[in-house]
């Protein structure tokens, strides 16, 4: 048979392929008699059978073939998988390799460790169906569809030498954040990144569907990809031998053609973008199981998709059946009579690094560089009398961030991310350092555009958190910008990433890599002229499910705090980090020495804004947010128009899980701390950024819960007013000042006085809205002043 492999080339591939497939069925079905020396009997089956083989020849067919080109040419390779459900096929391969036995010495090579290896797999307590934290050589957790190639795109990002074979399922290929990922090649710089190699695996099933890649036409299909940008190559079959002849020559071409377009590109300091080569990858679905089963067709349907044969355990003609197919594999001839992979195929596989289980950009912290950031007090904000000064606070931070960038540039680990908002989000002093990556078409009008740029900007939320997701899992430093209100596009993939990191740590060999930072701007009680599309601040419900030792929510009342809060978390590692604040012009209330020292202890109470004079309060006026601490401060200053007798004390909230107990979150506050703040049975007003619920679920079981009064955001929202949306949603400074003075029993005469001026002072609000389009010249106008 004519192609680049000898007959023993072919015989070993074959066979190692062979391996990887009886390794892969072993997993999904036995508990026992690993390597078939004796009949299969009913004991032998493990109770539940659960996992998905129809993938997973493909994916080991591909595996094998990869290996002969890092062999072959020393390639610094790592493999992410798509259809994260072929996890049978991962392990398995890496277990020949040797790498997952490097990792786990209890899976032995030999035929203890095999038993093992099978008892483990979609075993309690053992390791998922799916690609997982606990595959050597992961980065793409297979729990959910639709993220693979961005993870590679991100890990490609700044590694020169690195290929990323990435296989993307037909049925994944179906999904929205996969179907955008394509266009991710226009981002690539081919003299300073690496490559990335896009299989696309058509088997045509999903679950019980077909896949649409698979039907329609092939021309379509090609021309589909020419028109991303991409030169493809089909490869089809399902004849082991040919097969194996053509995917070696297929993938042969492919490398030569990375390494030249890289070469020319390097060799000329021409950037200009190539169209990178990818491979559509057809082969039957469930490709070496059972043909027919019961008399209806399998291998190459929808039925192989998970397990094809699934009444062994009840069906003695299914037990035989599975016998036939796992002795179609020949293991007598792939392991000893130790049940040790034979020698002479286990020398096909590369060796050390090389092997795609023990790449080094797949375990990012043992690569992970601190970045070396400017003194973050350099950059404070005068502050004087609280409030005096008024600047946007993501502006300042901006210029921060311009010299992350800076002194990073030659380490090449730090980029930003944003879907088209940096600038929106006030952050454009980054372009001083970086410009926005581009590798398309120029316009004369363009501005900040540059083939090096290290600012990653798209309109999708879904290629901004795959990328930074892949540039962290793979040893880097990044920043995510977003407005608050579309974050929520990335929820399902910060879940992800947010259960990656929880199992990570579960695991001694994975290392700690950067934090997931995300900052929240243009959020929900400053998006008044986009309305109430644009209003949304529920991502801090979604984040504070998670894990104590995974999360942080940080809501920063100034410049200042943010500038400590932002230098804080870019030195954290292993967190998913959520800073929210707004862009808009808004007051400094802390000098940078005291924003230190409050953003360190979290929570505090700003005696300058209170006049409890070290005693007891009559209400307690808590906040979190700039907007609520805004509305609070100056709620203090009506309560002494109001109510001048009442005693208030007033609490700033900047990391939201201080609320919580210290044996719930490590950031918690202790029983006694929590009461010494808020009290034991006076009222707390607290005016809060988001849904008020998650400030009742962090503190339900402190001493003082039933008095805690929490206004935030109940879902009312348009376009109006910057006042007018804390009017509506019963958070602006009248509305508290008439809470303290209704729930205090030290104001208790002064309350129906409290309401006819709340009643006045928002009829006189609403028609001046409504008239003149901006909100009444003493709210406008407002500054803190001391008593």
């Amino acid at each position: 048979m004519s192609g680049p492999l000898s007959d023993s080339e072919l015989e070993k591939i074959d066979a190692y392929w062979r391996a990887a497939n009886y390794l892969s069925v072993g997993q999904i079905y036995l508990k026992d008699n690993p390597l078939l020396t004796r009949p299969l009997v009913l004991d032998d089956i493990k109770p539940r059978l659960l996992g998905h083989f129809g993938t997973t020849p493909g994916l080991n067919f591909i595996y094998v073939h990869l290996n002969r080109i890092i062999r072959l040419n020393q390639a610094n390779m790592m493999y992410v998988i798509g259809p994260g459900h072929g996890a049978p096929g991962i392990i398995a391969n890496t277990f020949l390799e040797g790498s997952y036995t490097e990792t786990y010495p209890n899976i032995e090579r030999n035929a203890d460790g095999v038993k093992r290896l099978f008892r483990q797999f979609s075993w309690p307590y053992g390791v998922p169906s799916h690609d997982s934290p606990e595959v050597p050589g992961s980065i793409s957790e297979g729990g959910e569809l639709g993220y693979s190639l961005l993870h590679a795109y991100g890990a490609a990002f700044d590694n020169p030498d690195l290929i990323v074979a990435c296989v993307v399922g037909d049925g994944e290929a179906e999904t929205g954040p996969l179907a955008a990922s394509w266009h991710s090649n226009k981002f690539l710089n081919p003299i300073s990144d690496g490559a990335v190699l896009p299989i696309l695996h058509l088997n045509g099933y999903k679950i019980a569907n077909p896949t649409l890649l698979a039907r329609i036409d092939p021309d379509e299909l090609q021309a589909l990809f020419r028109g991303y940008g991409y030169h493809p190559y089909v490869l089809e079959g399902d004849d082991p031998r040919t097969m194996h002849q053509r995917m070696a020559e297929v993938l042969d071409t492919i490398y030569r053609e990375i390494r030249d377009l890289q070469r020319k590109a390097r060799e000329n300091n021409d950037a200009t973008r190539p169209r990178w080569p990818m491979l559509i990858l057809r082969t039957p679905k469930g490709w070496t199981c059972p043909a027919v089963v019961d008399g209806k067709p399998v291998e190459g349907t929808w039925r192989a998709h998970q397990v094809p044969l699934d009444e062994v355990r009840t069906n003695p003609e299914h037990l035989k059946l599975l016998e036939q197919w796992l002795r179609g594999y020949k293991p007598h001839e792939l392991f000893d009579e130790h049940g040790t992979f034979r020698e002479e195929l286990a020398e096909i596989a590369p060796k050390g690094r090389l092997r795609m289980g023990a790449n080094a950009h797949a375990n990012g912290g043992q690569l992970l560089v601190p970045l070396v950031l400017p003194h973050f007090r350099d950059y404070a904000v005068e502050c004087g009398t609280p409030g005096a000064h008024v600047v946007s606070a993501t502006s300042v931070l901006g210029k921060y961030l311009r010299d992350v960038m800076r002194r990073n540039l030659s380490q090449r680990n730090f980029r930003m991310f944003a879907p088209d908002e940096n600038a929106s989000n006030r952050l454009q002093a980054v372009y001083e350092a970086s410009g926005k990556r581009w590798n398309a078409r120029y316009e004369d009008v363009d501005e900040s555009l540059s083939v090096e740029g290290r600012v990653m900007e798209v309109l999708s939320e879904h290629l901004c958190q795959g990328w930074l997701e892949g540039y962290l899992l793979t040893g880097r430093h990044g920043f995510f910008s977003c407005y608050e209100a579309f974050i929520h596009i990335v929820d399902s993939m910060f879940n992800q990433h947010a259960k990656w990191l929880k199992s990570a740590k579960d695991l001694a060999w994975r290392k700690p890599i950067a934090s997931l930072n995300y900052l929240l701007s243009s959020h929900v009680w400053r998006q008044d002229h986009n309305g109430f599309s644009h209003q949304d601040p529920g991502f801090i419900d979604h984040v504070a499910n998670k894990r104590a030792d995974t999360v942080r929510i940080y809501l920063p009342p100034d410049a200042n705090t943010l500038l400590s809060v932002t230098d804080h978390c870019l030195r954290t590692k292993n967190y998913v980090n959520v800073i929210i604040a707004g862009k808009q012009a808004a007051p400094v209330w802390l000098d940078m020495e005291s924003a230190v020292r409050h953003c360190a202890a979290g929570i505090g109470i700003w005696e300058w804004a209170g006049n409890e004079a070290g005693g007891e309060p009559d209400v307690v006026m808590a906040c979190a947010g700039d907007v609520p601490t805004l509305e609070t401060l100056a709620a203090v200053t009506v309560l002494r128009e109001w109510a001048p007798e009442l005693k208030v004390r007033v609490i700033n909230v900047v990391d939201l899980f201080t609320l919580e107990p210290v044996n719930s979150h490590p950031h918690g506050l202790n029983d006694e701390d929590f009461d010494r703040l808020f009290t034991v049975d006076k009222p707390v007003v607290f005016a809060f950024h988001g849904y008020p619920t998650i400030v009742h679920k962090l503190t339900y079981n402190r001493t003082n819960h039933g008095n805690i009064h929490v206004r935030g955001y109940k879902e009312e929202g348009t376009t109006t007013t910057p006042f007018d949306m804390t009017v509506l949603n019963d958070m602006d400074r009248y509305t508290l000042a008439r809470d303290a003075i209704r729930l205090s029993p030290a104001t208790a005469h002064r309350v129906k006085d409290a309401e006819q001026r709340l009643s006045e002072v928002l009829q006189r609000h609403k028609l001046h809205v409504t008239e003149h389009g901006e909100d009444l010249p003493e709210v406008r106008d407002w500054n803190w002043t001391a008593r």
